[in-house]
Parts: structure tokens; C-alpha cells; sequence
């Protein structure tokens, strides 16, 4: 049968860096999803509407940059 003792973590858990990783990741969740929904927004844009490459490529950035604005 096991010690209750011995069945402990080898050492303590480093809950800086467990934060750092978990704000790491729900930034790059944000961020990555807001570049994707751009993506597809120029792309119905530039595909199914009048504007081509170049307008769904304006439209793309500016989605972007609007985003990344309300997301800071």
C-alpha cells in the first residue's frame, strides 16, 4: 500500500509561470480568432462582393487594426 507521504509532487508548483501561460494562450486565442473573422470577412468581400483583391486586402487590414484596437 502507498504512503500518503510519499505520494506528494516532487516539487511546488510554479503558479507565476502556470499565469503566464494561461495569459499567453487566452491572448493568442483573442487574437487569432479576431485575424481569422477578419480573414473571412475579406474573403466573402473580395470573393462574392465588388471590391477584388485589393479592397477585400483594405478591408482585411482595417478589420484588424480596428480589432486589435477594442481588444488592447
Amino acid at each position: 500500500m502507498q504512503n500518503a507521504e510519499t505520494s506528494k509532487p516532487v516539487d511546488e508548483a510554479d503558479f507565476s509561470e502556470h499565469a503566464k501561460t494561461y495569459n499567453f494562450f487566452v491572448a493568442g486565442t483573442k487574437y487569432g480568432t479576431l485575424h481569422v473573422i477578419a480573414l473571412m470577412v475579406a474573403m466573402a468581400a473580395g470573393l462574392v462582393g465588388p471590391f477584388g483583391f485589393f479592397g477585400a486586402l483594405i478591408i482585411f487590414i482595417l478589420i484588424n487594426a480596428i480589432g486589435i484596437y477594442i481588444l488592447r
